[in-house]
């Protein structure tokens, strides 16, 4: 990306791309895994009220 010598013009779209990417990647796994976590979880809480099992967790708190 600062490169100025010999070579320069070919190497910068290489580097603009692999920056790019990381930054890219590094977003999306911030914004999705926690999306991704949450969702997991909202389906685990409808298929044990689906079921009517508890968890003994919740259990133990009811008690």
């Amino acid at each position: 990306m600062l490169g100025w010598g010999d070579g320069a013009e070919l190497r910068r779209p290489l580097g603009l791309s692999i920056f790019g990417g990381l930054i890219v990647s590094q977003v999306l796994t911030l914004f999705t895994t926690p999306v991704i976590y949450l969702s997991f979880d909202r389906l685990a809480t409808r298929v044990r009220r689906w079921t009517g099992k508890t968890s003994a967790a919740s259990e133990k708190a009811a008690q």
